[in-house]
């Protein structure tokens, strides 16, 4: 077993070669780190972001290549050590982790970024050569292969992947029909009346959209697969599409002592139950700046800003903050959908018309009429204006009535200087 780095010669490891992993390596090098920098993970490709996955990456819009954050070149030009291989247990008394490949990496500090592993269809027949998820650029690529003409798709799950997904395959000319196992799109994610427009989107756009029915089995047949359904009816398809989320790993923390719950238990400044490691993105669950409950976050903006805290913390100790407010945005077709702070802290809510053509924002505010959250929704060239100013509001948690929020007539803008 070979040793790459000694207690004399620390360095900081993180774990997961992702988007937060990435983003967190290039944030340690620009905040002074001069020391080695170890980034592991198992994916063969250096790190990308995701969000093009299920957009435009299947539609060939964009090419793999356009989504790295990190070449060769940058690797090497930040002297970050990139290792291809998974992490098989850390000592944290020891400050060293073993690797797959046999290495043994010493550390000052760690950061798990290790993001979590997608959900499959626990079915008979879920394991089919046919039956996909989507996590990564190999899962993209295979699925694009098979989004042609005429093709039947089949997704599972009306959260934001399956129904991105499906806004691509549409485009692409595929027949596509969504399956959901709850009553109406989009889970507890967004509220109803812009789940409403989603759906309305859907069908309008000729995707055959089946609510409150779940898969029981999937079986091949002489042209591709049949799905049977709880309900009796069954679906045939060439493709089928699992866009059912995804779960943290926590395997690999609990064995190293680490306190876990959803994800990976941190304090305000992304530092574990364990001192000198820290977790960030998709596998830490962190006080929310607004309730201060805990919360976890499968957002590329979440995977952006943690890094840079996480960084900056392993560097000097628990001195900064995670305080950023959730945010995330889903493109689907020619409209986008947006979600800013907490709506589920909110006391009551404001709808805002944006346009004669169905766009929205809704605005939730607390008990004393403070803004929490907004979710918005529309055509994205006639919102987006109106949706980033939604945001910058939510940011400075103004104050304003459900009234004046709800008045077209109301310029956002003017709000602005509303105070806390």
């Amino acid at each position: 077993m070979q040793t790459l780095d000694s207690t004399s010669c620390p360095a900081m490891v993180i774990v997961g070669a992702g988007h937060c992993g990435g983003r967190a390596a290039l944030a340690l090098r620009a905040a002074g780190w001069q020391a080695t920098i170890h980034l592991v993970g198992d994916e063969p490709h250096h790190p990308y972001e995701r969000p093009p996955l299920s957009k435009d990456l299947l539609t060939g819009d964009k090419t793999a290549e356009a989504c790295a954050l990190l070449s060769d070149a940058d690797l090497v030009d930040a002297r970050i050590t990139r290792h291809t291989a998974r992490v098989t247990a850390i000592d944290a008394q020891a400050h060293c982790l073993t690797l797959s490949d046999g290495q043994t990496l010493a550390y000052q500090s760690l950061l798990l970024a290790t993001g979590g592993q997608v959900r499959t269809l626990r079915i008979p027949g879920g394991d089919l050569p046919e039956v996909m998820t989507l996590r990564n650029l190999g899962d993209a690529a295979v699925l694009a292969q098979r989004l042609t003409p005429g093709q039947r798709l089949l997704v599972v799950g009306g959260g934001f992947i399956g129904l991105e997904v499906t806004a691509s395959a549409r485009k692409l000319g595929c027949e596509v029909t969504l399956v959901e196992g709850a009553s109406r799109l989009m889970g507890r994610a967004v509220p109803e009346p812009v789940a409403e427009r989603a759906l309305a989107l859907h069908r309008a756009r000729g995707v055959r959209v089946l609510l409150g029915v779940n898969p029981q089995s999937i079986t091949r047949t002489a042209t591709g697969v049949r799905m049977d359904l709880a309900d009796g009816n069954s679906i045939e398809a060439d493709t089928v599409l699992a866009g059912i989320g995804i779960e943290p790993d926590l395997a690999l923390p609990q064995a190293a002592g680490l306190a876990v719950g959803r994800g990976v238990l941190v304090n305000a400044h992304l530092q574990s139950s364990v001192p000198g490691i820290f977790a960030a993105g998709d596998v830490a669950e962190f006080p929310s700046v607004l309730s201060g409950q805990l919360v976890r976050q499968e957002t590329w903006h979440n995977a952006e800003t943690q890094a840079a805290i996480a960084a900056q913390n392993m560097l000097n100790g628990e001195q900064a903050s995670y305080a950023s407010l959730p945010w995330f945005w889903s493109d689907q077709y020619d409209h986008q959908l947006q979600v800013m702070g907490e709506p589920a802290l909110a006391d009551h809510s404001a709808t805002r018309t944006l346009d004669d053509a169905g766009g929205m924002v809704i605005f939730y505010l607390d008990a004393d009429s403070r803004l929490v959250g907004a979710c918005g929704w529309g055509e994205t060239s006639r919102v987006a204006k109106e949706l980033k100013l939604a945001r910058t509001l939510v940011e400075k948690r103004i104050t304003a009535s459900a009234e004046l929020l709800a008045d077209p007539a109301t310029k956002l803008k003017s709000l602005l200087s509303h105070g806390k």
